[in-house]
């Protein structure tokens, strides 16, 4: 990701109430559970700039496999984004950046509510990349204005991440137009993040400083770095000549959220 300095937001089109916005990503709320009929612990998946890969349905499989709900929540199908034009926009910061997306968290958090096979005490979100950042502005974010403001939902007036227990960071996006390591987080779940040492598209140096500085503030992130894997080293389908498929790292990724699962 290569986001360039900006001040305007570009939300106009969501919806502006926490409800709407959840009804509208609703139908590309992509669910996997486990057997039964609950409650589950939820994984709230946040893809990165690029869509949904189908990576991801290996992750939701981990997630189900640890006894929780996995929820792939699709940022770009309501919005009309296609790959050509998220490469275009929004991996390069003109469009849809982290504090606005954190509004589609905060969404789907209260859609998570509501579903009589989510346990809503036990929320997981974890994010690749964009989905990253994403989360970590997420808990930067202050409470009311600012809120409202940086996500576009006229009605945000409490804290809506209550539930949320942990989180789970993949090599996330830390540059300039991030929140990450200028600001404490307001809540403090228990996070991984992942960090890649051939991550040629958000590099590693700046993630760690900022992840070090949110663990100094506070916030009980364990960091694992992976020094051989690139970015998006779970993606075996990939054109893109920054990426390499590792499967070892994978598995480990795999082991890690597996673990974070289990002890939320």
């Amino acid at each position: 990701m290569n986001a360039q300095p900006r001040t305007e937001f570009s939300f106009s089109a969501d919806p502006r109430t926490l409800e709407a916005r959840a009804n509208w990503l609703a139908p590309h709320l992509h669910v996997t559970k486990p057997e039964g009929e609950g409650r589950f612990p939820v994984v709230l998946m946040l893809h990165g700039c690029g869509g949904p890969r189908p990576f991801l349905r290996d992750i939701a499989a981990v997630a189900v496999e640890a006894g929780a709900a996995a929820v792939l929540v699709d940022s770009f199908a309501p919005r009309a984004i296609n790959r050509a034009a998220a490469y275009a926009t929004v991996c390069t910061g003109a469009r849809l950046r982290g504090r606005e997306r954190a509004g589609d968290l905060y969404a789907a958090i209260a859609w998570a509510r509501q579903q009589n096979w989510a346990d809503a005490t036990r929320i997981v979100a974890a994010g690749w990349s964009h989905g990253a950042w994403t989360i970590m502005d997420a808990l930067s974010l202050r409470v009311g204005e600012e809120m409202r403001r940086a996500t576009g939902l006229t009605d945000l007036n409490g804290e809506p991440l209550v539930g949320l227990t942990s989180t789970f960071l993949a090599y996330p996006y830390a540059g300039p137009t991030s929140f990450a390591g200028r600001r404490a987080w307001r809540m403090a779940p228990r996070s991984v993040a992942v960090t890649a040492g051939r991550d040629m598209v958000v590099g590693y140096t700046r993630p760690r400083a900022a992840l070090s500085r949110l663990r100094d503030s506070g916030a009980p992130i364990e960091i694992v770095h992976f020094e051989n894997a690139t970015h998006a080293f779970e993606d075996a389908d990939t054109g893109d000549l920054l990426v390499r498929f590792d499967p070892q790292a994978t598995a480990r990724e795999h082991a890690l959220l597996s673990e974070l699962i289990g002890a939320c």
